[in-house]
C-alpha cells in the first residue's frame, strides 16, 4: 500500500504547448508498470483549454467543480458540471476545457499504452473554441 498525502505533490502549469490560457495540474496517479493508469485534477481557469488531442487506450473525465466545455471532432461542444463523467473512446480527437466565464476542474484518468498516454494535435483556435 502507498499513501499519498494530500499536498505532498507540486502542482504544475500545464505547458503553453499542449494548453491555451492558464492551467494548473495536481498529480493524482502516477503508477509504475505493469500498472497502466495515472491520473491528475487539472484546473482550467475560464477560457482555457487543452489543444485537439487523443488518448491511445481512452480516458474518463470526472468533473469536479464550475462549467467546462468538453468537444469531439466533428461533434458539438458540450457543456460539462460538476457529477458529470466523460468518456473519449481510444483515439478519439477531442478537446476540453472551461468555459469563457467559469473555471473547471476535472479529474483525467488514462492508461498509457506502450508508456504513451496521449497524442498532442494542434491548438484549439480562438474560432473553434467560441463557436
Amino acid at each position: 500500500m502507498e499513501i499519498k498525502r494530500s499536498g505532498a505533490q507540486a502542482s504544475r502549469p500545464g505547458p503553453a504547448e499542449y494548453f491555451t490560457g492558464t492551467v494548473r495540474m495536481d498529480p493524482l496517479i502516477q503508477t509504475s508498470e505493469p500498472a497502466r493508469v495515472q491520473g491528475a485534477a487539472v484546473t482550467f481557469e475560464p477560457g482555457a483549454r487543452t489543444a485537439w488531442h487523443t488518448h491511445p487506450l481512452g480516458q474518463t473525465l470526472i468533473v469536479t467543480f464550475g462549467l467546462g466545455w468538453a468537444q469531439r471532432e466533428g461533434g458539438a461542444i458540450e457543456e460539462i458540471r460538476p457529477g458529470d463523467v466523460v468518456w473519449f473512446p481510444p483515439g478519439e480527437k477531442h478537446w476540453h476545457g472551461a468555459s469563457p466565464t467559469t473555471a473547471m476542474t476535472h479529474i483525467a484518468i488514462q492508461e498509457a499504452l506502450e508508456g504513451k498516454t496521449v497524442d498532442w494535435l494542434e491548438k484549439v483556435s480562438d474560432d473553434q473554441y467560441r463557436k
